[in-house]
């Protein structure tokens, strides 16, 4: 389990904090989606949880361990990709090699499927590589190196649509039930399909922290030039001839997560969305 405690974090020391006495837990067995307008801090926040940035109070704990202290046996089973990735100047054997050994759970044999599915070699440089390529390696040996939290930046930039079909696969078949993967990112299309749990974020306050289930169980997801449906929408975005609504899911129909549409309702209307949820959020 992660838990973050009541965190702070600024990037000046008399500046406004990018992360205010924020608090929120996290659960094994979960893909997270987290979700948040640009300078949220949602990259803060991953930065603070693997123990790159120190907070100004607070504390951020995995497995009961504070992740600030960087201890061997907690950095093991963390592993972030980062939204730029820099690779050094050498081959992806010899990265493999070097850095592997830090992974007690790493796979050669995932890793070799992850760079088929990929289509790259183990013998290319990776000081030669596109930003989409670098993206793929870093990809492949973090699902290879198999850890309890895995946790990704913006992952889907930069990769083409095939890649991206491989990164929905791997998400798909790596998670087990004693891991928890952290997704942020503002391409919700791309990841929409794999998540189980939507967490957004806005000025250090959680404003939706719900799993998929919940959600599509309590709200209905549409596009119609309904007039009626569209005046009756707990929440609407209106287009050209129609509208995206969401409705209560009063008959348990099913329908397919718009999370674009559930991001603009969370951040227009936090208190009507969680109303509408019957979610009493803590606040943060």
């Amino acid at each position: 389990m992660l838990k973050i405690k009541n965190c702070s974090f600024s990037y000046r020391r008399k500046g406004n904090p990018t992360i205010d006495d924020f608090s929120l837990t996290l659960e094994e067995g979960g893909v997270y989606g987290l979700l948040g307008s640009n300078g949220a801090g949602k990259s803060t926040l991953l930065q603070l949880i693997t123990g790159l940035l120190t907070p100004i109070s607070g504390e951020i704990l995995f497995d009961g361990e504070n992740t600030r202290k960087r201890l061997p046996s907690t950095m093991k089973d963390i592993f972030l990709v980062p939204e730029e990735i820099e690779l050094p100047a050498m081959k992806l054997d010899s990265f493999i090699k070097y850095n592997s050994v830090f992974y007690p759970n790493f796979s050669m044999e995932d890793m070799n499927r992850h760079l088929e599915l990929l289509e790259l070699q183990r013998d290319i440089r990776l000081d030669k590589l596109s930003m989409g390529q670098k993206k793929k390696v870093a990809l492949a040996f973090a699902m290879a190196c198999n850890t309890k939290l895995l946790l990704m930046d913006e992952p889907t930039n930069g990769l083409d649509i095939p890649a991206k079909s491989a990164f929905r696969k791997f998400i798909a078949q790596s998670m087990t039930d004693d891991r928890i993967f952290v997704i942020s990112t503002h391409q919700v299309r791309d990841v929409s399909q794999i998540l189980d749990h939507v967490l957004i974020m806005n000025n250090s306050k959680v404003l939706l922290d719900s799993t998929v289930a919940n959600i599509q169980s309590k709200l209905k997801f549409a596009d119609t030039i309904n007039r009626e449906l569209i005046d009756n929408a707990i929440y609407a975005i209106k287009g050209v001839g129609g509208a995206s609504v969401i409705l209560p899911n009063d008959n348990d129909e099913d329908s397919e997560l718009n999370l674009e549409l559930l991001f603009d309702f969370a951040i227009n209307e936090p208190e009507k969305l969680k109303q509408a949820l019957s979610i009493n959020n803590p606040e943060n």
